[in-house]
């Protein structure tokens, strides 16, 4: 792996990136505006909307991170990109970490955007206060940028990275304990969500919710989280074949 190959994947990126209007609004604009309708959906619920926002900002920059990422990285796959840059003289760990790179920074300034907007705008009190809530935020950006490079593996269309919205991240977000505590749920839902990363995500912002100091249970689901995020881009590497 060579750090200079890393970086001009990345510097490549980020330019077709900011190319790309629809795509930069789509993850600076929609979530805020996304959290701003949960605001008034719960307009007299105050108490309410103040815990499950800490929540929706660890679940927005995941799902918001995953369907990106992996519709790019598809794009680079189906448009033959990818086979190019596999013909030089350029790892695999190369691409997918420069790929990680960049989406790891947009993860970061999207979760700063919207966690401005809940903390400044909406008036969201959070007990641990704003550094804890944008850490855990960031660490679940960079968890669906790297499912996002690994599953784009698996698609050979645009329509079919999409599918895996509802195949693979809205199972989590049911079982995740947004919606129910999890020990209310069935036993094999339990089962699943226990293995799942969304549900450490959801559980690291909770910790933030609730506690005004920074827990040994806040940096256990982040720890969490960061394997998975290596694991995922450990895989997607693998997926990646060099053309000769």
């Amino acid at each position: 792996m060579s750090i200079v190959k890393t970086l001009a994947t990345s510097r490549r990126v980020f330019n077709q990136l900011f190319h790309d209007p629809r795509t930069i609004a789509m993850m600076f604009i929609v979530p805020p505006v996304l959290l701003t309708i949960m605001k008034y959906v719960f307009q007299d619920q105050t108490k309410v909307f103040d815990n499950i926002a800490p929540m929706l900002l660890g679940v927005f920059p995941l799902t918001m991170m995953f369907l990106i990422t992996s519709i790019v990285t598809l794009r680079e796959r189906t448009s033959g990109t990818l086979d190019r840059l596999m013909t030089m003289p350029m790892s695999k760990f190369d691409f997918i970490f420069g790929y990680a790179i960049v989406f790891g920074f947009l993860g970061f300034l999207q979760a700063l955007i919207t966690g401005f907007v809940m903390f400044s705008l909406l008036g969201v009190n959070v007990a641990a206060g704003f550094l804890p809530t944008i850490v855990a935020a960031v660490i679940t950006a960079l968890l669906g940028t790297s499912l996002g490079l690994f599953l784009s593996a698996f698609a050979s269309s645009e329509f079919q990275a999409i599918q895996y919205m509802p195949a693979f991240i809205f199972p989590q977000l049911l079982t995740c304990g947004l919606f129910v505590a999890r020990e209310n749920m069935a036993e094999p839902l339990q089962w699943f969500s226990n293995v799942m990363p969304l549900t450490y995500s959801v559980d690291a912002m909770k910790q933030v919710t609730n506690n005004v100091d920074w827990t040994s249970a806040l940096t256990g689901d982040l720890v969490v989280v960061g394997i998975f995020v290596i694991g995922a881009l450990i895989l997607g590497s693998i997926t990646i074949r060099r053309q000769e």
